[in-house]
């Protein structure tokens, strides 16, 4: 046979063989199972504020103090209710006269039914407990939405931190590729020593910002896990690119009368007035007389002075009334002094009657500032870009230096920072508006999270 066909047989098997392994080689890569980690999937504030309901201790401490407050109001209800007790007792007796000495046992029962007719004290304790038992649910509702605002300032500070990280690793590799231009020309002598340092000093300085920035990320996530009660290892989504981040129509003046209507702190509040009224009239109730209905039974074989008598069955029904004549002046001092407590609630609710107008008005006119705003950061951000890349090109043909370079980046960053810091204002000022008009919290999260995607504008924004 040719050597030359001996050769070109082998390569020929050699080829085969090659083929045949990187088809093994594909099957097998087809066959292992794809690692999948939290960080591939996203979350949304929706899905955080869910989990936040059932694991978020705020919330549940004021959930439960709603309760508590329910079965208090039960508690004074039941003080106006009929009041049935049963008795029963057994005596060893023993008598010594100068006619007999005995022993006997005897025995007795009773069952006792009392019924206030007229109360006004317990009365007016139950109106208390009920105002009380509406403060408690409409304070649940307030902490709830307080807590969601928190969140959603959470999330943000998170996105923001991610944020900053991105742009230090963006701003350090703008800054190195003008670096290697400059060291390119100072090769060929034609840039400045200078020029070479500054942009060597600046790369340094943002490769050490970054870890900085990394840390923050991590604590940023860390104030997440709190509230969730589980790390936050998800991706979180942002704000879209494509929508124009506004608030409603509705005027400032309709906010304000949402808020005096709907407010859970303001309606807490008005429940305190009423539970201190109560409080102050159940006071004066102990000025005034007291009207119940008693009913009575009772079997006993026991007698007069302790003798043993044949059993007796005995049915017994009455009226008691109880006037209150003299108590050293104590109930007129708890009178005085539920009645400063009523001037303090009262002066609490218009204390967080203000404050809600106040609230209302600044997170509106904010919120709108931003929205404006986010239009001229664009701008700006359109512009720093542009003269950002013009100074890059001037820089190779040796016409700026490296100054005009680090100026024009650090000034198309601070762009970047401002657009996204100003976004997030407007979502966090959105939310704060929703939560003093009283808005629901799963509302106002849903209206938020539809401004969000799994991309959202992080690539648009943050790349150079």
């Amino acid at each position: 046979m040719d050597a030359s066909a001996v050769l070109l047989g082998g390569i020929f098997m050699l080829a085969a063989g090659a083929v045949g392994a990187q088809t093994d080689a594909a099957k097998t890569q087809e066959a292992r199972p794809t690692e999948v980690s939290a960080s591939t999937f996203s979350t949304d504030l929706v899905q955080l504020y869910r989990e936040a309901r059932l694991e978020d201790p705020q919330i549940l401490a004021s959930h439960a103090r709603a309760q508590a407050g329910q079965e208090h109001q039960s508690e004074a209800f039941g003080a106006l209710l009929p009041q049935l007790s049963f008795n029963a007792g057994t005596n060893r007796i023993h008598q010594e006269s100068d006619l007999v000495q005995r022993s006997f046992d005897s025995e007795s029962y009773g069952l006792v039914l009392r019924q206030y007719l007229y109360n006004k004290a317990a009365w007016e304790n139950y109106q208390k407990f009920k105002s009380l038992a509406k403060q408690s649910e409409s304070q649940a509702l307030d902490t709830q939405a307080e807590a969601t605002v928190e969140l959603a300032q959470r999330y943000f500070t998170a996105l923001a931190a991610e944020d900053e990280l991105e742009l230090v690793k963006a701003e350090r590799l703008t800054t190195q590729r003008s670096l290697d231009r400059v060291n390119a020309l100072y090769e060929k002598q034609m840039a400045l020593v200078t020029d070479q340092l500054d942009l060597k000093a600046r790369v340094d300085l943002l490769a050490a910002q970054e870890l900085d920035a990394r840390n923050q990320a991590s604590l940023s996530r860390e104030a997440l896990a709190e509230i969730v009660g589980r790390p936050v290892k998800e991706k979180l989504n942002r704000i879209r690119d494509d929508v124009k981040l506004q608030v409603t129509a509705q005027s400032l003046e309709s906010w304000v009368r949402d808020g005096i209507a709907l407010n859970p702190a303001l309606k807490a509040n008005e429940s305190g007035v009423e539970a201190a009224g109560a409080a102050l009239r159940s006071g004066k109730g102990g000025h005034y007389p007291t009207l119940s209905l008693n009913l009575s039974a009772q079997q006993t074989n026991e007698g007069y002075n302790n003798s043993l008598a044949p059993r007796t069955d005995s049915y017994v029904a009455g009226i008691g009334l109880q006037v209150p004549l003299y108590s050293g002046g104590s109930t007129s001092a708890r009178v005085r002094g539920l009645y400063q407590d009523q001037v303090v609630a009262e002066q609490e609710l218009e204390a967080i009657r203000r404050r809600v107008v106040k609230e209302i008005t600044n997170a509106y006119l904010t919120a709108n500032s931003n929205g404006e705003k986010i239009g001229a950061n664009r701008l700006a951000l359109d512009s720093a870009q542009l003269s950002r890349v013009a100074a890059e090109k001037a820089l190779s043909y040796g016409m700026v230096n490296s100054v005009d370079v680090l100026a024009s980046v650090r000034n198309e960053f601070r762009a970047r920072r401002d657009l996204l810091k100003t976004q997030y204002e407007f979502l966090s000022n959105v939310l704060t508006l929703n939560r003093w008009a009283g808005k629901p919290p799963a509302q106002s999260i849903e209206s938020v999270n539809a401004w969000l995607s799994p991309t959202g504008a992080r690539q648009a924004v943050l790349a150079p």
